[in-house]
């Protein structure tokens, strides 16, 4: 599957948006988007260009927009999840751009001029997981399989067979889990 720079760049967005979450299944998971150092730091470990001044309104835009997308996931369909995603890319006033800022050769930024920091994510984040859509790759939308994490991750590994959000700590864990239940099994 070929995803461009700045898709791949609006994919991770979404994916450490919604990771912010506190876990489904890990009820004492702390939200880690609670307050606007936090959107700050958020914003600027994504280097979300084109963000001003930000305020408590845009915290509860992107905490809401967040909710948004987590429904994207759990879509049961693609049907669904297209329904979802046009009313989310429609609601940000999308406006395509060409654009080739910071070394990078010329892509398309899809969110307005001056858009706030949620409408930039619906906007560029919605059209990426669009273009998931339109490839016929939404089961690449996923959740991480460890019992203790519910992360979202997008899996591109060439064969779809990626089960966590991080090989070295979930699935590392749960690999080693299962062998020192098989050696207290073996021993006895």
């Amino acid at each position: 599957m070929l995803i461009t720079h700045d898709t791949r760049c609006a994919l991770d967005a979404v994916i450490n948006l919604l990771n912010t979450a506190p876990e489904g299944e890990a009820p004492d998971a702390p939200d880690t988007l609670t307050d606007l150092a936090e959107l700050r730091d958020f914003v600027q470990r994504n280097d979300i260009s084109d963000v001003g001044v930000l305020g408590e309104d845009d915290l509860a835009a992107v905490r809401a927009l967040r909710a948004r997308l987590s429904r994207v996931f759990a879509a049961k369909d693609d049907r669904e999840a297209a329904e979802l995603l046009n009313a989310l890319v429609a609601s940000a006033g999308t406006t395509p751009q060409l654009t080739d800022h910071d070394g990078y050769d010329w892509h398309v930024h899809y969110f307005a001029p001056g858009a706030s920091v949620a409408d930039h994510l619906a906007a560029d984040g919605g059209m990426a997981l669009a273009f998931i859509v339109v490839a016929g790759e939404r089961e690449r939308l996923r959740h991480c399989e460890a019992p203790d994490c519910r992360h979202a991750f997008v899996d591109l590994s060439r064969n779809r067979s990626r089960r966590y959000c991080d090989s070295r700590t979930c699935g590392n864990r749960l690999h080693v889990a299962a062998y020192r239940a098989r050696q207290r099994d073996a021993a006895g």
